[in-house]
């Protein structure tokens, strides 16, 4: 659980470390850009390690059919990811798509699994989603985004969705825990 913990406190530091210290960072030049990566790269390697290793500590039990609930969930988590690069229909209406697909995910992932590493890791990942917006939002104001590709955008970001989708069951797949079953044991 300690690897965990430790990725996430590198994961919010390196995020947080240009809201609380612009004029350090600003004074890092691209060469801090190239640390935040890797230290990003460190904290996420961390995380699975930690989440993966973590002893299993039943805290609750997820009801019955959420594995459905969840994968709809993760479809629109996907989608937000995508919404900033593909510029479709959402991205001059969502100030926040990223860091709001990270709180999707994180809710879809609390809904099937109840044991404590899933809350440490799920739990502080939305929650330091939420508190990123709250910062973002005090310290810039947002000026709404006015060109993009409308639908086409939004196509081209439903065909990503569903191909990353793909991808991330068959990873869930080869890691053991199958993802289009209704409910998890």
């Amino acid at each position: 659980m300690i690897w965990l913990i430790l990725g996430l406190a590198l994961w919010i530091g390196a995020h947080v470390f240009k809201r609380f210290a612009p004029q350090v960072r600003a004074e890092m030049g691209e060469r801090g850009k190239l640390l935040i990566a890797v230290v990003l790269v460190l904290s996420v390697v961390l995380k699975v390690v930690g989440y993966r290793g973590a002893d299993f500590v039943p805290i609750y039990t997820p009801l019955p059919g959420m594995g459905h609930v969840n994968n709809t969930l993760m479809l629109v988590s996907l989608f937000l990811f995508g919404v900033g690069g593909t510029k479709g229909t959402l991205y001059p209406k969502i100030r926040h798509p990223m860091l709001w697909g990270v709180v999707v995910w994180a809710v879809a992932h609390l809904l099937v699994n109840g044991d404590l590493a899933s809350l440490v890791l799920f739990g502080i990942m939305g929650l330091w989603a939420v508190v990123e917006m709250l910062l973002i939002n005090r310290s810039e104001v947002w000026v709404r985004p006015t060109n993009g590709r409308g639908v086409k955008g939004d196509a081209m970001n439903l065909v990503g969705t569903v191909v990353l989708l793909g991808v991330i069951a068959m990873v869930h797949q080869w890691l053991g825990h199958p993802v289009f079953l209704g409910t998890y044991s």
